[in-house]
Order: structure tokens, then C-alpha cells, then sequence
């Protein structure tokens, strides 16, 4: 039995020249999880040299249609996402080019953050999102969540969230992988637990 959260973080392997910049291509999911073949591509990144991703996967004892219906409220990403405190959409009215403007807990450092709503796929269960400005340290991130159900469990949920990000000029890999892993995980652990209590009502 796989563990409830499992991460990946990227080997840099195999390396490609785009427009003058080295880039490295990756699939981003761990080789235990199962990962339905029509959402395999939004896992595979692109990045470049001052770039880190990573993987992380949580399951949830909840069917996929009860989480994605959290997950999929781009206005109201801190339902599940403590580290926020509000959201407005200030562009769109939800949908694909939507943009909202978070604004995050004190005692972290960031105080407000601009994302743009990628993609919002109901049938799929896939949803993406881009920063694209607001006062934080996190330059070019982009993340990608998907859910399907267990193979071996159809009222079990698998989330997989993946991300790539900028490393800010004075940090590493390493410590940017953690700092946005953290978030990522308490992000899924609280998503975890309001689904699970959905599902029981």
C-alpha cells in the first residue's frame, strides 16, 4: 500500500536546446502511481536551468467527484488552502483566462499573489493555474492538479499536483523545492480532510 503522500522531484535528464536557453523535458510522476493515460501529458514539464519542480501526491478516501467539487472552485481557493486568507477574480467570471488576486496569511514572505486560471477540465478533472504577478518571491510558477480514482478503490481519490517555479537568485533548488513542498503538502493534507467530511454527510 502506497504511503498517502508521496513526492518526486525532477532528474534532470534528458537536455534539449529551445530559443538559446538549455531546458530539460520530465515526466513528473512517480513510477509507483498510476496515472490515467489521458491526463499523463500535464505532468510532463518543461523547464529551464534556474527552474525546480516537483510531484506530490496525496490520496483521499473520498470519491473524485466530492474533491474535484473543492478543487475546482478557482474563486475560492483558500476553502482548502490555509496559507490564503481571500480571492477575488478581477478578470473572467471563473473560466479558463479568469484571473484572481490572493492575498496570503501574515508571517509568510508574500502578500498578495496574481494567477490566471490555465486549465478547467470537468470532465477530466484537471486544473492549472500560472502566476503572473503580485508581491511574492515565486517568479514564473505554474501548477497542475489532477484527480482520478484509485485503480483499486473507485471511492478513493488520487491527487497529483505538480508545479515548476523559478529558484530566486538567492536561494537553491533544494531550499525552493522545500519552501513550495511544504505549502503543497498542507495544501493537500487540509484538502484531505474537508473531502473526507464531505463524504461522510
Amino acid at each position: 500500500m502506497c504511503s498517502s503522500i508521496q513526492i518526486q522531484r525532477i532528474q534532470e535528464n534528458p537536455k534539449s536546446t529551445v530559443n538559446h536557453h538549455t531546458t530539460t523535458t520530465v515526466r513528473r510522476v512517480p513510477p509507483s502511481v498510476y496515472l490515467p493515460e489521458h491526463i499523463h501529458h500535464h505532468h510532463i514539464h518543461t523547464m529551464t536551468l534556474n527552474q525546480c519542480s516537483s510531484t506530490i501526491v496525496q490520496t483521499i478516501s473520498a470519491p473524485v467527484e466530492t474533491v474535484w467539487s473543492v478543487v475546482r472552485r478557482f474563486d475560492e481557493p483558500h476553502a482548502y488552502k490555509h496559507f490564503l486568507k481571500s480571492c477575488d477574480v478581477i478578470v473572467g467570471d471563473g473560466d479558463v483566462g479568469s484571473v484572481r488576486e490572493v492575498r496570503v496569511v501574515s508571517g509568510l514572505p508574500a502578500g498578495s499573489s496574481l494567477e490566471r486560471l490555465e486549465i478547467c477540465d470537468d470532465e477530466r478533472h484537471v486544473m492549472s493555474f500560472s502566476v503572473v504577478g503580485g508581491d511574492h518571491r515565486l517568479k514564473n510558477y505554474r501548477s497542475v492538479t489532477t484527480l482520478h480514482s484509485s485503480p483499486t478503490c473507485r471511492v478513493t481519490t488520487v491527487v497529483v499536483e505538480s508545479y515548476v517555479v523559478d529558484v530566486p537568485p538567492e536561494n537553491t533548488k533544494e531550499e525552493t523545492c522545500v519552501f513550495v513542498e511544504t505549502i503543497v503538502r498542507c495544501n493537500l493534507m487540509s484538502l484531505k480532510h474537508i473531502a473526507q467530511s464531505l463524504a461522510q454527510k
